[in-house]
């Protein structure tokens, strides 16, 4: 297979190549010539006559142009094939010919990469509609939760219920907007809107809405798993209780939240699932830890468990839509922190460390 090949600028000249078009035309010329000559001058030496020396000359100049006549028509055929595939939305296939060493072979690297491109983008829009479904997802259970007890008389609906439910369709509103950011991250254009604030009741009331969400009805989705699990103590460890952050509140809601509906889904019945946050090594950093004692990741698959689409088949695949952990790692990676799967004697330890407001990208 040939390695990649360097596209030209538009207007920069080829330089001179022994494989160009230019160069096989001019040689099919050369050889014609060449071929008539000889003839004529074995037909003079012969006494043959002229008509059968025009006829051989006519016949073998028209096999060695119906030779290079196929050799450049070829390629054509299988890009017009692979074009008319791209417009009709297959973006898989590629032009076989791409390892030329003439124009045919640049403009059929040109066509695929353009077919790349267009996959990708493709892929892209695909990923985005999954990210807006699971993101959704979350806020939308925790209102029905709360409405479904309100119609139930469950609870009143006095102005704190009223007021959760504000801040779940506020909440709405806003991931609708932060998701679509997602189109933009490959561009490095997304907007990144830090503050200081307060861990602990940051971090608190986060707990209050997955705990909502887990207190609705059988059937009703905490995350991307589809699991009502209301069995599983979260507790909650912020030292010293001042401990302030400097991050995007609702980017980092998504990251806590996602953490936690991961660990929730892998707890065992009656589990426990921990929060911890304390400050980081460096001034101004913080550093959360999402813990469970659930089975744990095997050392060999921990590289794989931020990948988009990955449904963690080591602990037991839950028929989630394997975006939670990548959004979380993506919107670690808008403020220049870092994700991992950390050493734990039991069960999964998620660790983030956030740089805070000195080293955070703007």
């Amino acid at each position: 297979m040939s390695g990649p090949r360097r596209q030209r600028p538009a207007g920069e000249l080829r330089p001179f190549s022994p494989f160009s078009i230019k160069t096989k035309l001019g040689t099919l010329v050369v050889v014609s010539v060449f071929i008539t000559t000889g003839l004529l001058l074995v037909a003079l030496r012969t006494e043959t006559e002229l008509r059968f020396i025009t006829v051989f000359s006519v016949i073998a100049s028209m096999l060695i142009t119906q030779f290079v006549a196929h050799s450049l028509t070829a390629p054509l055929d299988d890009m017009t094939t692979v074009a008319r595939a791209i417009s009709r939305g297959d973006y898989t296939r590629r032009v076989r010919e791409a390892g030329r060493r003439d124009e045919l072979g640049d403009l059929a690297s040109t066509i695929n990469l353009m077919a790349d491109d267009l996959e990708a983008v493709d892929r892209h829009r695909k990923e985005l509609v999954a990210n807006v479904s699971h993101e959704l997802r979350t806020p939308i259970a925790a209102l029905r939760a709360v409405l479904e007890n309100v119609v139930d008389g469950v609870s009143a609906a006095d102005p704190e219920t009223m007021r959760t439910m504000l801040k779940q369709t506020e909440r709405l509103g806003g991931l609708v907007e932060t998701l679509l950011d997602l189109s933009r991250v490959d561009n490095g254009v997304v907007p990144l809107r830090a503050r200081r604030f307060e861990v602990w009741p940051y971090l608190s009331g986060v707990l209050k809405e997955s705990r909502l969400a887990a207190a609705g009805r059988p059937g009703l989705s905490t995350g991307s798993g589809g699991h009502t699990r209301n069995d599983v103590h979260l507790h909650l460890d912020v030292f010293p209780p001042e401990l302030t952050a400097y991050a995007d509140a609702e980017r980092l809601h998504q990251v806590v939240a996602n953490l936690i509906d991961n660990a929730v889904k892998h707890s065992p019945a009656l589990g426990r699932v921990t929060v911890r946050a304390r400050a980081g090594d460096t001034p101004g950093s913080l550093a959360l830890e999402v813990r469970d004692e659930g089975p744990g990741i095997p050392e060999a698959e921990r590289h794989r468990v931020f990948e988009r689409f990955n449904r963690g088949s080591a602990r037991g695949g839950d028929g989630g839509t394997g975006l939670g952990l990548a959004i979380a790692r993506w919107a670690v990676d808008l403020h220049g922190g870092r994700i991992g799967v950390a050493e734990s004697s039991r069960g999964c330890r998620i660790l983030v460390t956030l740089p805070g407001s000195s080293q955070a990208p703007c």
